[in-house]
């Protein structure tokens, strides 16, 4: 049985040739979206490490060697400021701002590199 082609043939295939572009530039933002959230996670958790330092440790210093040695953070892109520690109880504040880069093929294009930022607030240990 033979059967007669209509007017519409092909036409998926070219909806999915239409589609198809948007689609990939859609899931590649999705990635790079995630990889964001993951450096802001790391950049949370880092901000925490060097409060919890500086909290605990007078050396100078001591906020951005526990910022870079507890978390992945490229040293060139990261940026540590505390505040001065201060006698027993007071609270001292450490901020961590990282430029994330983005890097995702054709979103890095688009988007330009993000910084996130995480600042801890903890009080002085003796």
């Amino acid at each position: 049985m033979n059967r007669q082609r209509g007017p519409t043939h092909g036409q998926a295939t070219v909806e999915l040739a239409l589609a198809l572009p948007l689609i990939v530039l859609m899931m590649l933002l999705v990635v790079q979206v995630g990889l964001v959230v993951r450096d802001h996670v790391i950049v949370v958790h880092a901000s925490r490490e060097g409060a919890r330092q500086v909290a605990v440790d007078a050396r100078p210093g001591a906020a951005r060697r526990a910022v870079l040695e507890g978390a992945a953070l490229t040293s060139s892109r990261t940026s540590v400021r505390q505040s001065s520690r201060g006698r027993p109880g007071d609270r001292v504040t450490v901020t961590v701002a990282y430029r994330s880069m983005t890097n995702v093929p054709l979103v890095g294009l688009l988007v330009p590199d993000i910084e996130v930022r995480a600042e801890t607030t903890m009080r002085v240990e003796r």
